[in-house]
């Protein structure tokens, strides 16, 4: 139920952050509340510019469905600037939706997450803020990081007009089909201390939101509770990773296991699909931060516990470079290798700690020629996570290791091997009679995803393996 008798109201809404959080969260606020003036605000000026660009198909973060809703909402109450100072003055309520990436030096690194983005940002609203300012933790945070953030607001400022209330209201979207889950979410949590300020972001919500799907808690329950969300379901898919090198090994098919396991309403079926291992922003980053985090609770068999769901990640996606170089007899050496697939999973152009980064290195080593399609990620993209020279007094020796494909029908021809690691629906019904006809025998399919048919890929004359399939 709506709470009407509120003293504070909210009409100006700022999001720090034009990323792949708060672009489409600020877009779905703003075509369902329309009373609402949003600035999405990120000092990154060629990103904003992006996500101003006439041209749709232009824009910084790809989902489906996204581009329509920024047509409807875009300079009508939903704005994109680069002038994060004004954005901050004139709002009443401010989201933080920056990168909280981990930890690369310094204690905790390479688990802790940096949290300079954060403290940068409060600095920030502290010193530009103007009257009451609620600000709402979007970001991904380690438990106690609203603390830091009210110390910062109410120390760095001199000023005793300025008030400040500090809520978490975390995201739980999944990339590929954000848009969906943010317009129908299986749950909104805001966690907080101040009642009115939790109020005012629940009447906010309830403009599409049923009541009931959404969840009031204390603001430590709030922090804790996305990072336990994405370790659970990172659990899952090293879980099925695993059991699916004994299907192979045994005979089994992992789709007939995953689907008799997750029909158990106890169990469920959702994140029990095998692959080459999960990827994307967040998976590793939160349980890396939890293990931290049980670790400087001295919880270390639980922080141990929690470690291993990123060492099974790592072994699968080593495991799977591994096979693809013993079935081309231990030498890849000047070889063909398509790669279908570059983003960490379909229906987003996001290639942070996707599998295939890790896997097409391993490939490069073993001196192999990749040839890399994806219809969403750049050249430019996969050059960087490759760590590939991107100047043109390179360009010869990078040409020597990896090609760019714009069309599928250059990635197949004298292909000795294709390696499928994005689950795009146009990867599901290629012509594999004529491509086969064009690629270097012994020819191999390596299905990461097991997205294609064992037996009509081995009749077209390619071998075929894939995870989870005996």
């Amino acid at each position: 139920m709506v709470n009407k008798n509120l003293k504070f109201r909210v009409e100006n809404v700022c999001c720090i952050g034009a990323g792949y959080v708060g672009g489409p969260t600020m877009a779905v606020l703003a075509k369902n509340c329309p009373n609402l003036k949003i600035k999405v605000a990120d000092l990154n000026k060629e990103r904003i510019k992006r996500w101003n660009d006439k041209d749709l198909s232009n824009l910084p973060v790809f989902e489906p469905g996204l581009a329509e809703v920024i047509q409807s909402t875009r300079n009508k109450n939903l704005f994109f600037t680069s002038n994060v100072d004004e954005s901050i003055r004139k709002a009443d309520m401010i989201f933080l939706s920056v990168n909280t990436p981990t930890k690369i030096r310094g204690l905790g690194a390479g688990k802790a997450s940096d949290l300079k983005w954060i403290e940068a940002c409060a600095r920030e609203i502290a010193l530009k803020a103007e009257g009451h300012t609620i600000v709402v933790e979007k970001s991904t945070v380690p438990v106690k990081t609203a603390e830091t953030i009210k110390t910062i607001l109410y120390e760095t400022h001199s000023s005793k007009e300025k008030t400040f209330s500090v809520l978490s209201n975390p995201e739980f979207l999944a990339e590929g089909t954000a848009i969906n889950d943010l317009q129908n979410p299986d749950r909104v949590l805001i966690g907080g201390e101040d009642f009115e300020s939790i109020e005012l972001l629940n009447n906010i919500y309830q403009n599409w939101i049923p009541e009931n799907k959404i969840i009031k808690t204390n603001i430590w329950s709030s922090e804790l509770s996305k990072l336990i969300s994405n370790a659970f379901l990172a659990q899952r898919v090293s879980s099925i990773n695993s059991v699916a090198s004994l299907c192979e090994v045994t005979g089994a098919d992992v789709k007939q296991v995953s689907k008799a396991i997750g029909s158990d309403t106890r169990i469920g079926k959702k994140f029990l699909q095998s692959g080459p291992g999960f990827g994307g922003s967040c998976f590793q980053k939160d349980i890396l931060n939890l293990v931290y985090l049980c670790e400087y609770y001295g919880l270390h068999k639980e922080a141990s516990y929690w470690e291993n769901v990123i060492v099974i990640n790592n072994w699968q996606r080593d495991r799977i470079y591994e096979i693809i170089v013993s079935k081309l007899f231990g030498n890849l050496t000047n070889k063909k290798i398509t790669i279908l697939g570059f983003a960490f999973k379909a229906n987003t152009n996001d290639t942070r700690e996707s599998s295939a980064i890790s896997i097409c290195k391993n490939l490069l080593k073993e001196g192999a020629h990749l040839f890399i399609h994806d219809p969403k990620v750049s050249k430019i993209s996969i050059l960087e996570e490759l760590d590939l020279p991107l100047d043109k007094d390179s360009e010869e020796k990078r040409n020597k290791q990896f090609t760019y494909c714009e069309s599928l029908k250059e990635a197949f021809i004298d292909s000795h091997a294709i390696v499928i690691l994005t689950d795009w629906d146009q990867y599901k019904d290629l012509e594999w009679k004529s491509i086969s006809q064009v690629m270097r025998k012994p020819a191999w399919v390596f299905d990461t995803r097991t997205i294609l048919n064992k037996e009509m890929i081995i009749s077209t004359g390619i071998n075929y393996w894939g995870v989870g399939v005996g």
